[in-house]
């Protein structure tokens, strides 16, 4: 397990904003269903641009973790947001796992982080969370790519801040030691 991911992470040195496929981009394909399976939450109102239950249409999406729950995106309303979109084979996304792990502890109770895996598949991807121990926070298992499409994510790592209405206040490759900052000028409002 381990010498595969050393493997890969320098086969991903040569880009790591690249993707298996080579193009860094998430996987096409459907929502489909079971592991890895993400679809939109609701109907959205072209006007508000919230889903018909009022909540911001960035939060219009489901996926399945990869501890095996099904994560609706609508559980994030109401307070700031850190999406982490990751991929297993990423050295960068390795070299973060820790300062995203503290972010998320340090937070937890004022602010949600959520992982989200892409570029690779589900064993790859829990071969990952255990080797940058990842703890304490959910990930999601976006084998298809529906998540990373829905927030128009096209390379690892990236982030997407989100603030308690579910507007996006900053989005890319965004410095981890950044966020922190980010998350307390959202949290005091």
């Amino acid at each position: 397990m381990i010498i595969s991911l050393v493997a890969a992470s320098s086969v991903a040195l040569a880009g790591c904003a690249t993707s298996a496929d080579g193009d860094g981009t998430p996987p096409s394909g459907g929502t489909g269903t079971g592991t890895g399976a993400s679809t939109p939450a609701g109907d959205t109102d072209p006007e508000t641009g919230a889903d018909t239950d009022g909540v911001s249409a960035s939060y219009a999406f489901t996926a399945d973790t990869l501890a095996g729950d099904t994560f609706d995106g609508r559980s994030l309303a109401g307070k700031p947001a850190v999406l982490w979109f990751w991929a297993p084979w990423c050295p960068t996304c390795l070299g973060q796992a820790a300062r995203v792990n503290s972010l998320a502890a340090d937070y937890a109770d004022t602010a949600s982080v959520v992982g989200v895996a892409g570029l690779d598949g589900v064993p790859a991807m829990h071969d990952f969370v255990e080797l940058a121990e990842l703890s304490g926070f959910p990930q999601l298992a976006d084998e298809q790519g529906a998540v990373w499409r829905h927030f128009e994510i096209t390379a690892q790592s990236t982030f997407v801040v989100l603030d308690a209405d579910g507007e996006v206040v900053d989005k890319g490759h965004v410095d981890v030691d950044a966020l922190p900052g980010m998350l307390d000028r959202l949290i005091a409002g």
